[in-house]
């Protein structure tokens, strides 16, 4: 029996219990016949009557309304189509999630305008019924094409009402000129006061007023100028957390000092961007991708957890030690992504005083990692960290073109004055037998004294953290590598066995991941 079975059993029976007290004494009775049947006849029909019934408690109604808003969408549909009392409920759900998965369609079933079609007739349909009374979180997603304006109108007038703390509206993507136009006054005069959550996607956005309650804001592919983001930002006094991603018609982010609470920023891929004004006293944590990252950022002493998105620039490591140190002396954590390094890690200006964890990711989708650039150099990355903990290096390519180790340990470089106290942790992803990787992990294992785990993965995959990597087929398959990438993990496990094994301490937990034996076999 499944929880909608249990629920319209227990309903029943309270229906049962409200007929049974109104055939209590004092009440009309058919005729005095019925009364004279005989103590023997009444044994033997309630015998052969008797219905087993649900012996649970009576729930109030405000009861049954909090378990009907649990239920998933399609059965609390169901349910309010064979109860009065759960019809009523329906009308004032408080989560409304509206999407072609809650509503059972199939991802173009029926393909194109049909689809939209069907998609809008089943949410009018649902949104009529509502009464607007009690909506906390209001969802609507739609893969497909085009909904008219009218109808996303009429759904949002009745969703956006006081007290509604959720709003995510996600539309497919249209040529710029018809994207859809946020009704903006829906929000005044109270009923958008109450939101702590907006997510918009792919529509224009053009707000009139800031919200009061707003933590959460992510805007995709929305169109807002920066003056627009600059009237609602400065009435949000609590807003926490910023997303701004291809929103191309912002030129100056400011983000002033009055956001007191915001302490989360990403943004990405906003192509018009030129400057960000941050005055944001309390912004920690910072997200951006790499073509913005060089931009000015305002006030940025007190940013202590960085990650610097994969975009098409270059060289972003090289970038990131020559300038970061001085700009965001404080950060505690680093993660930077790039797609191409020409330029070989520097010396830095000044230390990374406070960094406990810093992952870097290399990586080209196609072809080999800049051949060029020297693994080894990392070495003075690692120096200006005196406090680093945790180190992860992940490369991705389809061919090793770096030089491959041979030889004997004598020809390996060797830097015995650079010392890493603080690191214990060692992730490298993609390992390879380039000779200046090998290099980079030998001296790791000599100059950190507090090294406790060290994972070297021949393969880049995603990143399984079971050893045997049969392990995954229990849930699926690995991920599919190239013929080039997997000869060359069985070269860099004879480079592990000959230079790194050798040299691991006692105290050291060496983790080698191999190939799979069954998905990566040539």
């Amino acid at each position: 029996m499944g929880l909608i079975d249990i629920f319209m059993a227990v309903k029943r029976d309270q229906r049962r219990r409200q007929i049974q007290s109104s055939s209590k004494p004092g009440l009309p009775v058919a005729s005095a016949a019925k009364r004279k049947v005989s103590s023997c006849q009444k044994d033997d029909y309630s015998e052969v009557t008797k219905i087993p019934r649900y012996s649970g408690p009576y729930l109030p109604e405000d009861i049954w309304c909090q378990i009907h808003a649990l239920l998933p969408l399609q059965d609390a549909a169901r349910a309010g189509c064979v109860s009065h009392d759960f019809l009523n409920s329906w009308r004032c759900r408080p989560n409304l999630t509206l999407s072609e998965k809650t509503l059972g369609l199939k991802e173009n079933a029926f393909g194109g305008a049909r689809q939209a079609r069907y998609f809008t007739k089943i949410v009018d349909g649902i949104m009529k019924k509502h009464s607007g009374i009690g909506v906390k979180t209001f969802t609507l997603q739609y893969c497909g094409s085009c909904i008219q304006a009218s109808h996303l109108n009429n759904w949002l007038q009745i969703a956006v009402t006081p007290g509604l703390e959720e709003l995510v509206l996600s539309l497919p993507p249209v040529p710029q000129a018809e994207y859809y136009n946020f009704p903006c006054p829906f929000l005044l005069n109270g009923r958008g006061d109450s939101i702590r959550n907006l997510n918009l996607t792919c529509c224009a956005f053009h707000p009139l007023a800031g919200l009061g309650c707003l933590r959460k804001l992510h805007l995709y592919q929305v169109h807002i100028t920066g003056d627009e983001l600059e009237c609602l930002l400065s009435n949000s006094f609590v807003l926490e957390k910023l997303n701004l991603m291809h929103c191309n018609k912002i030129i100056c982010l400011k983000i002033l000092c009055l956001l007191k609470e915001l302490n989360h920023l990403t943004v990405f891929e906003c192509a018009t961007l030129e400057v960000i004004e941050n005055k944001a006293p309390n912004l920690s944590t910072v997200r951006i991708d790499g073509a913005l990252i060089r931009l000015p950022f305002g006030d940025s002493l007190q940013v202590k957890d960085l990650e610097i998105l994969c975009s098409s620039e270059s060289n972003l490591v090289h970038y990131a030690c020559a300038e970061l140190p001085l700009i965001m002396p404080n950060l505690e954590t680093l993660a930077i992504s790039s797609v191409d390094e020409i330029l070989n890690t520097p010396v830095l200006p000044a230390k990374f005083l406070h960094l406990k964890e810093l992952e870097i990711s290399l990586g080209v989708s196609e072809g080999p990692f800049s051949p060029a650039y020297d693994y080894f150099s990392l070495v003075y990355f690692l120096d200006a960290c005196p406090g680093l903990e945790t180190f992860i290096l992940a490369v991705l390519q389809t061919r090793m073109k770096h030089r491959s180790i041979s030889g004997n340990c004598s020809g390996l470089r060797l830097m015995p004055e650079r010392h890493h106290a603080s690191i214990n942790n060692v992730k490298i992803i993609g390992f390879c037998s380039a000779k200046s990787m090998v290099e980079l992990t030998c001296h790791i294992l000599d100059s950190a004294t507090s090294l406790v785990n060290l994972t070297l993965d021949t393969i880049y995959d995603g990143g399984y953290e079971s050893t045997d990597r049969l392990a995954v087929h229990e849930i699926g398959h690995c991920s599919p590598i190239g013929k080039h990438m997997i000869m060359e993990a069985d070269k860099a496990l004879l480079a592990i066995d000959k230079y790194i094994v050798p040299k691991v301490p006692s105290r050291v937990n060496l983790n080698i991941k191999k190939p799979c034996s069954r998905c990566h076999a040539l």
